[in-house]
């Protein structure tokens, strides 16, 4: 059942047409984004979700875009209370406040599809580490795990999350900026997982020479589907020959989150 379906009888037909077709989900908490028009009507929407979705205890609405060096939104409570949740993902838990910390929650198979490429033993870089989706199953699978976080809510959430599911052995924590190389613990990496903010395409160029000649850079980045072609020719051009790209979701109209699988040219 739809999020437009549920608003049947609560929102008046003709205003009908602008409920999102779905929302998303974090933990238990329902996010959904409301046009203006909507907000009479939203405390009775976020009722209907409740009611009718027993995995859903609060749901919030999203008030403003991702922004910042915390890399955070704001939202506003619309039923329930309280903004802290935690998450479950291919067999992890992540604890984390959406108000303070970034999570995508549409990037599950996406994570479970790099992390299962790692190898025990590998030197993982992690940056824009979050609350640790990219990182922690990665340390699972065995690597040896730098997670850089710079975002102090996140990071403590990240540390947290380690523990909690048992990682914390196979991960160095780093509180910083993700672009300053002086931080990091090895001299070379055997794979990179980079979730670069929407704007931050230039870390690919600080990060990628301290993974060694041979290894794996997964890089995601927010473009239009028709760049994709020239942006393969460009990493191939810089020694970072493309294995695969994925579309990994809408982020805005005509825009899409892509993952590059580069691997460093010896």
């Amino acid at each position: 059942m739809s999020l437009r379906s549920d608003c049947e009888g609560i929102v008046p037909a003709p205003l009908l047409p602008l409920v999102p077709a779905r929302f998303d989900v974090i933990g238990d908490i329902a996010v959904l984004s409301l046009p203006d028009a909507l907000l009479p009507f939203a405390p009775a929407i976020a009722r209907a979700i409740i009611s009718r979705r027993k995995n859903i205890r609060t749901v919030v609405r999203k008030v403003s875009m991702v922004t910042g060096e915390s890399r955070t939104a704001r939202f506003g409570v619309l039923a329930g209370s309280g903004t802290e949740t935690v998450h479950r993902e291919y067999g992890f838990t992540y604890r984390l406040d959406i108000a303070k910390a970034f999570f995508a929650p549409r990037l599950g198979t996406e994570r479970k599809r790099v992390s299962d490429q790692v190898r025990p033993g590998e030197r993982v870089l992690v940056p824009f580490a979050g609350v640790g989706p990219f990182a922690i199953p990665a340390a699972a699978k065995g690597g040896a795990v730098t997670a850089v976080e710079r975002n102090p809510e996140a990071f403590r959430y990240l540390a947290g999350n380690a523990a909690a599911n048992g990682v914390s052995g196979r991960m160095a924590l780093i509180m910083g900026d993700a672009s300053d190389v002086s931080l990091l613990p090895e001299p070379a990496y055997d794979r990179a997982i980079i979730p670069a903010p929407y704007g931050q395409d230039r870390v690919l160029d600080v990060l990628a020479p301290v993974v060694r000649n041979g290894g794996m850079v997964h890089f995601y980045t927010f473009k239009k589907r028709h760049e994709i072609p020239a942006l393969a020719d460009h990493y191939a051009e810089t020694g970072l020959p493309v294995q695969a790209v994925r579309r990994c979701g809408n982020v805005a109209p005509g825009v899409s989150r892509w993952a590059f699988d580069l691997w460093k040219d010896d």
